[in-house]
């Protein structure tokens, strides 16, 4: 559009015609003043510009620098609500009620913590702040540690900032101005900040509130006003760039959300959360243990939690038998060599285990089973008319994770990963891809999880040494994945830069009863391994041709899917899944017999029982398996044996009164077969 107008397309297909330099709130505003209460930012692109794929990123140390790097890469981008628009556009106000609202908040509500610690201690240095998924935090460089107290002060602060209403303000300087600046203070990470993420002779975006300045490329919300609901929840160590050798810097969390309502509600979900905390139950309820005397990471799995792993298995084992699988059992520990072959021993050696040396080689514990089933494929010659062949194996890797990164059963060194990798024609890919995405489905629906998300990971273009492949393998395996998802109708993001190294993935992230996502299933596509290992079959023609190749795991590992089973059920596992199923309680000695007789009756129909012949009073057994969060207690007295009946207590409901046991065994037996997660 020429002269001094400009078109602004809305989401509803309204075009605006604007004097160029108008603002996102003016236009809101223009709109209507309640809309414009409610943005907190703008999202634009230019005129014709594809629609970008939504995408997500993980950020480390680097946090906002990363983000301000991101940022310009992209067509559509967010900006603030007081961006002046200079040509046509298309304009999307991003309101509350949008979810990448809230990291905006957060990420500005770091801005405000980072103002408030130098009101109160100016000496600090400063690292950065940027939004997490739980809230913000702040990196800061102080010799003096922060006290409890201290946190309490910044918090009383940054209500005094949020109280002054300052004006987010974006500035910019010279990269070089802005470096002496930084270097004279002795902003050493500053400097890195904008060393890093910045060229030569570029200008360096800034953001102002009061008298408060901090790199960044923003966006953030109008004024610090917009702040409404803040805490300050914790402090913590972290080195800076992740590296023991450099300073340690003292990390702020906070949190921030637009009411306090919605806080209270935060704060409410934390306390659920800590409550179902695996780890407290897993010793709770006797499941699990990790032993320090063996080494962190290591997991020991207990009776009545080695039989939950057992129902897991056999289910999964079963169900791959029935959808083509053939199960295959590889070693520990292999050659180095074999995963030079690989590409492991390049592109993975920072997690695995340093190599051992044995009478005739070095060996490696092995991280991932795919070389083995690789190996196991090369062993005899394949025609087209086998493919695809799938092998299934629930093996043991073994990957180095540092000390502080562990958590339970979520992140361990040692783990059990329900593997498969399918070796196929190119003809078939697409096909396999579908069918993993089907029988993850039915692994999460089978366990009780009605939800899920789906991400795919592709690779950086930009970053080569960190992908094994050709350009064209990496366009031909991406699309692959895409098709398949569209065949299943799929919402999925695009994630880029989190394929591994040999092929692009789809991750599946259950949401389980807390509306948390947890990353389980994945399902990738290789065509590197198979170059890597020389693989071959016999193609319709007679020649020699090229498999591809598809790993999946879809519990991800036994060990994490378990322990995502205990926080989403609180311990309180469905009859099917359940260790002990059903508890019995004699009344009284006489009626011990009769108690044997019905464990021998219920544990004849499949049913696990437990039965608590100590000298204790009933109500005491019956609260001990209450504790124990077992799905049925029955109870036998005198009536009961006479009329071969059971008094039956379910686990949320209480007492339901006596039936038969025979009506009890045809019950239970249903609806254990049925894998219902109803009582």
């Amino acid at each position: 559009m020429s002269g001094n107008t400009i078109a602004v397309h809305l989401p509803d297909g309204a075009v605006r015609e604007v004097v160029a330099g108008t603002t996102p709130l003016e236009i809101a505003n223009g709109i209507s003043p309640r809309l414009a209460a409610v943005c907190v930012v703008a999202r634009i692109a230019p005129v014709g510009a594809a629609q970008a794929e939504e995408t997500t990123a993980e950020h480390g140390q680097e946090g906002d620098a990363e983000m301000y790097a991101a940022a310009q890469a992209g067509t559509e981008r967010l900006v603030d609500l007081a961006t002046p628009l200079t040509e046509d556009v298309r304009l999307t106000l991003v309101t509350e009620k949008d979810a990448e609202a809230l990291k905006v908040v957060r990420h500005s509500a770091a801005h405000v913590m980072a103002t408030a610690v130098l009101e109160l201690f100016p000496e600090t240095k400063l690292g950065h702040g940027p939004a997490t998924d739980a809230g913000f935090f702040y990196d800061f460089y102080r010799e003096k540690p922060f006290t409890p107290e201290d946190l309490a002060a910044i918090e009383a602060k940054m209500a005094e900032v949020i109280a002054r209403d300052e004006k987010f303000v974006q500035e910019s300087r010279p990269r070089e101005e802005a470096l002496a600046e930084f270097d004279r203070e002795g902003e050493f990470m500053k400097t890195h900040f904008v060393t890093r993420f910045t060229q030569p002779g570029e200008a360096v975006s800034f953001y102002r509130n009061g008298g408060f300045v901090d790199f960044c490329r923003g966006p953030h919300v109008p004024s610090t006003g917009r702040v409404k609901a803040v805490k300050v929840l914790s402090l913590a160590g972290a080195y800076w760039l992740g590296d023991e050798k450099n300073p340690q810097l003292q990390r702020i969390y906070g949190t921030a959300f637009f009411s306090d309502k919605e806080m209270t509600a935060h704060f409410s979900r934390l306390e659920e959360a800590a409550k179902r905390d695996h780890r407290v139950l897993g010793k709770q309820l006797d499941l699990f243990s990790i032993q320090e005397v063996a080494g962190s990471g290591l997991i020991f799995w207990h009776p009545k939690g080695a039989m939950i792993r057992k129902v897991m298995e056999d289910w999964m084992r079963e169900e791959c038998l029935r959808r083509g699988y053939s199960l295959v059992y590889t070693p520990h520990v292999m050659r180095r060599e074999l995963w030079k072959i690989s590409g492991h021993e390049g592109f993975y050696a920072g997690n695995m285990y340093t190599p051992m040396e044995l009478d005739d080689a070095e060996y490696r514990l092995k991280p991932m089973n795919c070389p083995g089933h690789i190996l196991i494929y090369k062993n005899t010659p394949k025609s087209y008319r086998e493919l695809p062949v799938r092998l299934a194996e629930l093996g043991n890797v073994y990957r180095y994770e540092r000390s502080g990164t562990m958590h339970g059963l979520l992140r361990v060194r040692g783990f059990t990963q329900d593997d498969a990798h399918i070796f196929c024609t190119p003809e078939q890919i697409e096909d396999e891809v579908v069918a993993c995405i089907d029988f993850a489905e039915a692994v999460l629906t089978t366990f009780g999880f009605a939800e899920f998300k789906v991400e795919l990971s592709t690779w950086d273009e930009n970053d080569r040494a960190h992908y094994a492949g050709s350009d064209e393998n990496w366009k031909l395996a991406v699309g692959g994945l895409q098709r398949a998802l569209d065949r299943k109708g799929i919402a999925y993001k695009t994630i880029p830069g989190e394929a591994a190294f040999y092929g692009p993935k789809i991750d599946v992230k259950l949401v389980d009863v807390l509306g948390r996502l947890w990353q389980l299933s994945t399902v990738q596509f290789d065509f590197n391994l198979p170059a890597r290992f020389e693989l071959e079959y016999i193609g319709e023609d007679g020649a020699r041709h090229q498999p591809v190749m598809v790993h999946r795991a879809l519990f991800g590992s036994v060990e994490r899917f378990f322990g995502v089973l205990i926080e989403h059920y609180a311990g309180a596992f469905p009859l099917w899944l359940a260790p002990v199923q059903v508890g019995l309680v004699p009344i009284a000695e006489r009626h011990h017999d009769y108690a044997r007789s019905v464990q021998s009756a219920l544990e004849a129909a499949g049913l696990r029982v437990e039965l608590d012949s100590h000298n204790e009073k009933m109500n005491a057994k019956i609260r001990d398996f209450a504790n124990q969060k077992v799905p049925y207690v029955l109870v036998m007295g005198d009536k009961e044996a006479e009329a071969e009946a059971v008094s039956v207590r379910t686990r949320g409901k209480g007492d339901q009164g006596s039936v038969t046991l025979a009506e009890f065994i045809a019950r239970a037996t249903t609806l254990f077969r049925s894998r219902s997660t109803e009582l």
